[in-house]
């Protein structure tokens, strides 16, 4: 689903975002990056995203070279890839529904399409009840949820979430980790982005560590097949 060969990322003022790297990422695949402040987290996650652009290698994704892309395919490749971030941006003058139905009407979705899927993904999250309620209405838990949703909604095969759980306190951290695993059990490929080294050890899967631009450690950790001592 993912792969990077010889990929590195330097940026302008000589900052190592990444050091040389190859690894790929098997569709359906539950992996987590993790690594302090300033590890090159974030570069990694913009790398795949096409957020910047590597100064060396190739980065495929989905059976595709992304580095080919024109500036008007970008939007339509990241469209593939749902995201869910550490602050929600939700539209928080918009309702649960429209803030999911939104990531379905920027593709040209129709009505009748929208009607039918935003419903399963707010029952997939556990918020069918919480469809007419403003995000100000909702808890913490419950506005990840909404992003979630927001995020799976179009049926992504790549799911990336950027310290989804940082916002959160433990209890609810456990139930939102609780619910990705359950759409990685969907065969979605999902990556996390986490400092929290708990969630990383309990929830037995691949880890990327990386430290001042290098993934130091990638170990898998249980594979497939362990959600269900948690779901």
């Amino acid at each position: 689903m993912i792969e990077l060969a010889q990929v590195s990322k330097i940026y302008s003022n000589g900052a190592i975002g990444l050091k040389t790297t190859s690894l790929h990422i098997k569709k359906g695949e539950f992996v987590f990056v993790t690594g302090n402040s300033g590890s090159g987290k974030s570069s990694f996650l913009k790398l795949i995203l096409k957020e910047i652009e590597p100064s060396t290698g190739i980065i495929t994704v989905n059976g595709r070279n992304i580095e080919n892309l024109i500036h008007r395919q970008i939007p339509y490749y990241r469209r593939q890839i749902g995201v869910v971030f550490q602050d929600f941006r939700l539209l928080y003058n918009k309702t649960v529904f429209d803030n999911v139905a939104f990531a379905m009407r920027v593709i040209g979705a129709k009505k009748k399409h929208i009607k039918y899927q935003v419903p399963m993904a707010l029952a997939l999250v556990g918020l069918s009840k919480k469809a007419n309620c403003y995000p100000n209405e909702l808890s913490g838990g419950e506005q990840q949820r909404t992003a979630i949703a927001r995020a799976i909604v179009n049926n992504n095969p790549i799911l990336i979430a950027d310290e989804p759980t940082g916002n959160l306190d433990p209890s609810t951290a456990w139930d939102i980790m609780k619910l990705l695993l359950d759409i990685n059990s969907r065969g979605v490929t999902v990556l996390v982005a986490s400092h929290e080294s708990d969630i990383v050890t309990t929830f037995k899967k691949r880890v990327l560590e990386l430290q001042n631009g290098e993934i130091i450690s990638d170990q898998n950790n249980g594979g497939y097949g362990q959600e269900e001592e948690y779901v």
